[in-house]
């Protein structure tokens, strides 16, 4: 797509400054939500600070552009992928360490998986997801993200119904097209804070006229968060230190494991096998988290124009995300990823520039320590950011697509091939192996990403006589309008 601004280019300091602002908005209210429901996990009784967490995201992040030479211009965030583990971890009172040692296994997956690439290449990566299945891969995510986004309009992130929300969030989704297809130029790089701000104002007005009026739908942004901050007002109000993952670990008193009762979810002596089956818990989510990793930097390099698969290379990638993801868990307690909402804002703005994705990992880290731009971030609607998210969401869907534009679905090859990868992944098909100890769950599970990923390329290789087809050349003369016919004309 057309860019307005490359990655190694460099706006002035104003507009990187506004630009940064505008990726961690988009990227905030998923990461910060990671932490709350982490600590809903023990109700309350182990809690993972949101502004370590934005900071977690802000480090990692930069560990990762440094890993991947300033090339790739994406945000990495708190990840929901291990949403599974961390209460399966926490329900089994290994505390703040096990969390931490279980972002530490997953993480070295990546970092294994880069060596490995290292030394027998990344070509592979291209023949085995060419446009084919790439292409319905990336629509996958975005779509898979949808659920998310609706609602979070319908019930801003509560169990009620409320057409009010709804209409709340749809007008921030028409404030950001608005200011992205009918704004000024310089409208239409930042149709985010547009759109999420004036979002924001409409939510802050029918608040107000709600609790003037005692109308309970109309109360739609909750102050609790200034409330929290301001009562009573202490120099904390203004700044104050995020409360570091492995700053609470070290403050944790250990015990043995027989000393802790029931549900108090205290920090017990980790044995060689509780880490054994921390790391069986973490290690497959890494593994499958492979798929999305791919699939984030396929559709990325298609929207900034080269190939980020060879240039920085997988190797890179994969270690900056290792490794970001492994610092990020030490400060903020959450495994970091790319962020799907940070690939659609540069999409949407055309704005590649790594000096924005710097810049918004460095604000993330400074304002973390800001107790009012936390709680304010804390206190947008989850409604408006759903609006925000029909965007981004949808634009990642859209990516995919455009990825087909050369493949030919009117031959019944890759017709097939499509269809069962979207299929799979819609409808949620995933596959269970063994029965994990501590959560009675499945010991592997392998996401519907994944499984729709490996149904493709199974299918391909089926069709193809056990050969990869990109989909794009006209090798096969099948069309869908002859999918019954067993002879290939």
């Amino acid at each position: 797509m057309k860019l307005i601004y490359d990655i190694n280019d460099r706006p002035s300091f104003g507009k990187t400054l506004v630009f940064a602002f505008q990726q961690m908005i988009a990227i905030m209210a998923a990461t910060l939500l990671v932490p709350m429901i982490m600590t809903g996990y023990t109700d309350g009784a182990i809690r993972f600070d949101p502004a370590a967490a934005l900071f977690g995201a802000g480090i990692g992040t930069v560990v990762y552009l440094c890993f991947t030479k300033r090339r790739s211009p994406v945000f990495l965030g708190s990840s929901f992928t291990f949403l599974g583990a961390y209460d399966a971890v926490l329900g089994s009172n290994y505390g703040y360490w096990g969390v931490i040692i279980g972002i530490a296994f997953a993480g070295l997956v990546y970092v294994v998986l880069a060596l490995v690439i290292k030394a027998t290449g990344s070509a592979w990566v291209n023949k085995l997801m060419p446009a084919v299945i790439i292409g319905p891969i990336v629509t996958l995510i975005g779509l898979s993200l949808s659920g998310t986004a609706t609602s979070w309009m319908q019930n801003n992130g509560g169990n009620t119904y409320s057409l009010i929300n709804i209409c709340v969030g749809v007008f921030t989704f028409l404030a950001i097209v608005f200011a992205s297809i009918k704004g000024t130029k310089g409208m239409k790089l930042i149709p985010f804070i547009i759109g999420i701000g004036a979002g924001y104002v409409l939510a802050l007005v029918l608040t107000l006229i709600g609790n003037a009026a005692n109308i309970e739908a109309l109360k739609i942004l909750d102050f609790t968060p200034f409330k929290e901050a301001f009562e009573p007002f202490r120099f904390t109000s203004i700044l104050d230190y995020p409360k570091f993952t492995f700053l609470r670990a070290f403050q944790t008193k250990m015990v043995d494991a027989s000393e802790i009762a029931e549900g108090t979810f205290g920090a017990a002596k980790l044995s060689g096998t509780d880490i054994a089956n921390i790391a069986l818990t973490f290690i497959p989510i890494g593994i499958v988290e492979l798929a999305q990793h791919i699939a984030d930097h396929k559709n990325l390099s298609n929207i900034v124009n080269r190939d980020l698969i060879t240039d920085p290379g997988l190797d890179k990638t994969l270690l900056g995300d290792g490794v970001g993801s492994i610092v990020g868990g030490f400060f903020g307690g959450a495994a970091n990823t790319t962020y799907g909402e940070s690939i659609g804002c540069v999409a949407i703005t055309g704005n590649a520039s790594i000096v924005s994705i710097m810049g918004a990992a460095i604000g993330c880290m400074v304002l973390s320590f800001f107790t009012p731009f936390v709680a304010f971030i804390n206190s947008i609607p989850k409604c408006v950011m759903g609006g925000a998210c029909i965007a981004m969401y949808g634009f990642i869907a859209v990516s995919g697509l455009q990825m087909l534009k050369n493949v030919d679905l009117g031959n019944s090859k890759n017709l097939f091939v499509v269809s069962a990868i979207l299929v799979c992944g819609i409808g949620g098909l995933t596959l269970n192996f063994g029965t994990n100890s501590m959560t009675g769950g499945a010991l592997l599970s392998i996401s519907a990403l994944a499984t729709a990923m490996i149904v493709g390329i199974i299918t391909n290789l089926i069709v193809n006589n056990g050969k990869m087809s990109t989909g794009e050349d006209n090798m096969v003369s099948g069309h869908a309008e002859n999918m019954g016919n067993v002879k290939d004309k």
